[in-house]
């Protein structure tokens, strides 16, 4: 009787909190609401009794100017009732995203459900409003924050519900058991989040409802910001977030978790081709308390802190002691190397794009280089998560003594290998566990009948994933049998195409048109021949690669379509070393925003872990487009033609995007950097050649193919980097200043740093990158 009473006396407080990653297609209302349904059935399921979602979660994020549509708030709101109609929030306190007019103005919102009721409304108070996103344009931030007020919920929806009112603003909700409040994505970044003077006030709870979009090295500043949101204030972070591509450049990188006085306790993958993917976390509330009590200055400052408006919930939440009810322990963040990131993300923002399109496959211009061979090996990554995604395999050994459970990397060589290791292969063993969608995604699209299904990623490949290498007078036996390796390695149906015919025709009626015959270079022509040369051939490959996208399949008796997928990196759009029109336009580009040297290190990468060997020797070669004659004395090379290093132009992207640098402060930031090994007069000659070139090509980024975002310092045009497109490429005023500032250092040719102080050219990836300028530029950190 006696440990009986004191279990009574002295209960914990324990709760189960869930939160999803969910795959949400921006103004598909059926496929947003079955998904947000499922993640509560799967979190309810699991014994929790808080859901947490997305932000804008039942429109999707990426609505843009729809938003401003009123169809799409009055189907949010239908979305709801339907929700709230079913017993979808019976004993689970959800959070749903969802755009809410107030007033004649748009909100951003976080709606709380619990049984069947809105219990509060929260809009969001700090707007993103930078990079890729322009919030301001559709929403109004929220700011007062001393009251909340009774909103008044449509009349067809609240008849429905019987509910005519909800409190709208900035508070939390006070249970019997524990304390909620919400932060929307951007407000967890900022200054003066709203969880401060929420924990000063005794909120034990936060959620977020994020739509935070991937970017190379930018996770670990996530889960840093979310472990320090409670490191400092004490308390329970739920963080929920979009994954994959909600219909357009970015990709959601999930990474939903659960955090506890800076300790991370539970966390979703990152990349997925899941539709829905809910991760639950047992967390002590006793813990919090005890937490923030043993802090002076917080308790100090939780004893005079203003009172934030609050709503009382007659409702209990929480779990007493239980030995079956264990808190969750702290897990260690997992984190993929940039190598992984460019393989897992752009492959699975691929299988959106072609599951959602329509379309029957890919078809990629395949030249042997580097960048259209990490587009190949990308595709071929997504074919392996495909099959990992159709299939879990379970393989029972005959003895009967063990079982081996593995994900598929490629079913018939593993299954094969298993077969070597027992002697035998009885597939009846074979079972499918994986998940639905993605298998019916692979049926569908890969065109499977009579109870076939896809077990191999290349043969899987062979079905939706064309390589075609256009080669003309000036490509190289090299780089054809290069193409056709990777290709066989990978699974493409590789087609070898000579294009010297169609460029000799147009040659043919350029010179009856005006009787010249055009020479390259090499042999004695202009610059203006040359690069017309080389100009058609280029879009020749553009003209025939669309051509085969869409004969192709009906050649081969297959209905629809492929998508064109295009090559160039960011380096290239950056300095416009691409033609017009040319192979860097198709329908989609998973590496439009990588850069040269990142695509590098992939590609020795995936030579190693996704099997294509080949990729090791297309690395080691030379960058060149092949477009002009190969001579004894010549070989185009791409930096050569460019006249400066992939290495450079990363420094200037890094320098012009992120660290708002015209040519005046590059040169004098470069200065420093480069100081010792150039002289200013050199430096200065950089600068001017790189602006030169960035400013008279600056028009292709308007037509640059919508790609995959990656990179901090991409160029892409349509709303990442808003500039003008026709310059003065002369700058005269801007390299008059860098002139004037050459002949005042000229007496500084032979300066040194001062000794004891580190160089800094360095490639170091140390700290933000975002502290000194010089140092930053080399930094793939920066800018995050």
């Amino acid at each position: 009787m006696r440990f009986t009473y004191r279990l009574k006396k002295f209960r914990m407080r324990l709760l189960k909190v869930a939160t999803c990653n969910l795959n949400q297609w921006a103004m598909d209302f059926d496929t947003n609401l079955r998904n947000i349904k499922e993640s509560i059935f799967r979190a309810k399921e699991a014994g929790a009794v808080v859901r947490i979602g997305p932000e804008l979660e039942i429109t999707g994020y990426g609505c843009e100017d729809h938003f401003l549509e009123q169809d799409t708030v009055t189907h949010a709101w239908e979305c709801l009732k339907d929700i709230l109609l079913g017993d979808w929030t019976e004993n689970i306190l959800c959070s749903i995203g969802m755009p809410i007019i107030h007033g004649g103005v748009r909100y951003n919102c976080q709606v709380f459900c619990l049984n069947r009721r809105i219990l509060m409304i929260r809009p969001k108070m700090c707007l993103a409003n930078d990079g890729n996103y322009r919030e301001f344009r559709w929403f109004s931030a929220w700011t007062p924050k001393d009251k909340l007020i009774e909103f008044q919920i449509p009349i067809d929806i609240s008849e429905s519900l019987s509910q005519q009112s909800v409190p709208f603003g900035y508070g939390y909700i006070q249970l019997l058991d524990v304390s909620i409040a919400a932060e929307t994505c951007e407000e967890l970044f900022t200054a003066n989040g709203p969880r401060i003077a929420l924990a000063l006030n005794g909120v034990e709870i936060f959620t977020n409802a994020s739509g935070s979009h991937h970017q190379l090295r930018k996770l670990n500043l996530r889960m840093d910001a979310i472990r320090n949101a409670t490191r400092f204030c004490g308390g329970v972070y739920v963080y929920s977030n979009h994954q994959g591509c909600d219909g357009g450049r970015l990709y959601y990188d999930g990474c939903s978790c659960i955090a506890i006085n800076g300790d991370i306790v539970a966390q979703g993958s990152q990349f997925s081709l899941k539709d829905v993917e809910v991760s639950t976390a047992i967390v002590d509330l006793d813990a919090v308390s005890s937490y923030r009590g043993s802090i002076s200055s917080f308790r100090e400052q939780a004893s005079h802190q203003e009172e934030v408006p609050s709503i009382k919930a007659q409702y209990r939440l929480c779990h007493s002691f239980n030995l079956g009810f264990v808190p969750s322990m702290p897990i260690e963040v997992r984190y993929h190397c940039p190598e992984e990131e460019i393989a897992l993300g752009p492959s699975c923002w691929l299988w959106d794009y072609l599951r959602r399109s329509g379309a029957s496959g890919f078809l990629l211009p395949l030249s042997g280089g580097a960048d259209s061979s990490s587009v190949a090996a990308i595709v071929g990554c997504m074919s392996q998560l495909v099959i990992k995604g159709v299939f879990y395999v379970h393989v029972n050994a005959i003895s009967g003594f063990f079982m081996l459970v593995f994900l598929l990397e490629d079913a018939v060589d593993l299954l094969d290998w298993f077969a070597l290791l027992c002697g035998v292969l009885d597939r009846k063993n074979i079972q499918e566990d994986g998940d639905e969608q993605v298998k019916a995604d692979a049926l569908r699209i890969g065109l499977y009948k009579n109870g076939e299904i896809p077990t191999d990623s290349k043969e899987f490949a062979k079905r939706i994933f064309y390589t075609v290498y256009m080669g003309s007078e000036n490509s190289s036996e090299v780089t054809r049998s290069r193409a056709k390796i990777l290709a066989d390695e990978i699974g493409s149906w590789h087609l070898n195409v000579d294009i010297d015919g169609v460029i000799s025709a147009l040659l043919s009626l350029f010179q009856t048109l005006t009787g010249k015959c055009l020479r390259y270079k090499v042999d004695g022509g202009s610059n203006t021949e040359n690069l017309a040369l080389q100009n058609i051939q280029a879009r020749v490959r553009m003209v025939l690669a669309f051509m085969l996208a869409s004969l192709m399949p009906w050649v081969h008796s297959k209905a629809g379509f492929f998508l064109v997928l295009g090559s160039s990196n960011v380096d290239e759009g950056l300095r416009g070393y691409l033609t017009k029109y040319d192979c860097s336009s198709a329908d989609i580009n998973p590496i439009g925003s990588v850069s040269k040297q990142d695509l590098r290190s992939f590609l020795r990468w995936a030579s190693i872990h996704l099997h294509y060997t080949s990729l090791a020797e297309v690395e080691a070669a030379p960058p060149t487009a092949e477009l002009e004659p190969i001579r004894s004395d010549y070989n185009q090379l791409d930096e050569v033609d460019m006249g400066m290093t992939y290495e450079e132009l990363s420094i200037y992207g890094r320098l012009r995007k992120i660290f708002r640098c015209g040519p005046v402060s590059m040169f004098q930031n470069l200065c420093h950097k480069w100081c010792g090994k150039l002289t200013p007069s050199e430096v200065a000659e950089k600068v001017k050649h790189f602006f030169k070139y960035y400013s008279i090509n600056r028009h292709k980024m308007t037509v640059l193919t919508p790609s995959y975002h990656a990179e901090s310092y991409s160029p892409e045009d349509n709303r990442f980097d808003l500039r003008q497109f026709l310059y003065n490429s002369r700058w005269p005023y801007q390299f008059r200043k860098i002139d004037e500032l050459v002949q005042e250092v000229s007496d500084q040719r032979t300066a040194r740093f001062p000794e004891g102080l580190e160089d800094l050219d360095t490639d170091s990836a140390s700290g933000s990158g975002t502290g000194v300028v010089a140092a930053g530029s080399s930094n793939p950190n920066a800018g995050i």
